[in-house]
């Protein structure tokens, strides 16, 4: 795409939107922190988060989403016993590692057999996705062994360079990320009341 079209920083969805729809790679505000993102249907934008995160493809990605029927067409149904718990955690910062049919691409599940998914309550996730006609891969933006950015202004800074626009908007003010589930068993992978340090999905 061309990156002299889109200002890396705007306080305005559409362009921000529009990146998304051209397979760009953009920063947008998350419940905690910033998170990297694109069209979770692009994989050379997914090739590039992965590179400027130096994150490896093994660990899959979470996407966030405003409504579960942008995924349909990716995700097996919803384990019946854990439905209700699933259906009442959303719109919100709960993550559930899904079950996924063979149309799911590696590079979003990485080495699982599961998608990492949470239907967002962030008011400005939530817009952009809608403005954008798509759900967004969310990894926090950061390089390698740097902290989570919780500004623009971090993300303008520290990743700038590799990316094509920013949502100039606030993160939701939670100290810490959103906590993982496992929808076939129920087991809390990342916060909640069984937490798991090693887990990093």
């Amino acid at each position: 795409m061309d990156r002299n079209k889109t200002p890396l920083l705007t306080p305005e969805i559409d362009p921000v939107a529009q990146a998304v729809r051209d397979g760009g790679v953009i920063a947008y505000p998350t419940e905690a922190v910033f998170g990297l993102g694109c069209r979770p249907d692009a994989p050379e934008a997914i090739e590039r988060i992965l590179e400027i995160k130096g994150r490896p493809a093994a660990k899959g990605m979470i996407v966030v989403t405003d409504t579960l029927e942008r995924l349909g067409h990716w995700l097996a149904p919803l384990p019946d016993p854990h439905r209700p718990a699933i259906e009442a955690s959303w719109p919100g910062p709960t993550t559930w590692l899904l079950p996924v049919t063979a149309e799911c691409p590696p590079l979003l599940r990485g080495d699982h057999d599961n998608l990492a998914v949470r239907v967002t309550a962030h008011p400005a996730t939530r817009a952009l996705c809608a403005a954008a006609g798509s759900a967004l891969v969310s990894t926090s933006a950061n390089r390698a062994g740097a902290d989570p950015c919780r500004t623009w202004d971090c993300v303008a800074s520290q990743l700038g360079a590799g990316i094509d626009a920013i949502l100039q908007a606030e993160c939701g003010g939670r100290d810490a990320p959103s906590a993982i589930r496992d929808a076939r068993t129920g087991a809390w992978l990342r916060g909640g009341p069984e937490p798991d340090a090693n887990t990093d999905h």
